[in-house]
């Protein structure tokens, strides 16, 4: 099963966020025992890159981001992604709208987030990883 996974877990993960950490933990692991093919939008390694500043080098950020991406592939995006995304205003969010571009362009079955809310009128239906981990 195909997922996108939003930038919020990413960084749960990374940065051991309670109460958070134990779900997005679990759900990693799943993509690392091949039980989910799991990607993550190019501009998520930017944020994530930008939020992890406070918590360490610019050294240990790559490498963990680079340790990530040996798990959880980057989607490749093209002009037609991002432009849909502009042209989506039913995704209030362009970032969002970019997630969910990114979501069908890996022919995702679904997002994963904490921000559900954020992705009701995206055409992949978002997901909280507890109930992604229920589910498999």
């Amino acid at each position: 099963m195909n997922v996108l996974i939003d930038s919020d877990v990413l960084i749960d993960f990374l940065l051991d966020r309670n109460p958070f950490t134990k779900s997005a933990e679990k759900l990693i692991e799943k993509v690392r025992e091949n039980i989910i093919n799991a990607y993550l939008a190019p501009h998520s390694i930017t944020n994530i890159y930008y939020i992890l500043r406070n918590h360490y080098s610019d050294t240990e950020r790559r490498k963990r981001l680079i340790d990530l991406c040996d798990s959880v592939r980057v989607a490749e995006v093209k002009t037609i992604t991002v432009l849909n995304a502009l042209a989506n205003t039913d995704i209030n969010d362009v970032e969002d709208g970019l997630q969910a571009e990114c979501a069908k362009a890996v022919n995702a079955r679904y997002i994963v987030t904490r921000n559900v809310k954020d992705y009701v009128k995206s055409e992949i239906p978002a997901i909280l990883p507890e109930d992604l981990l229920k589910r498999i």
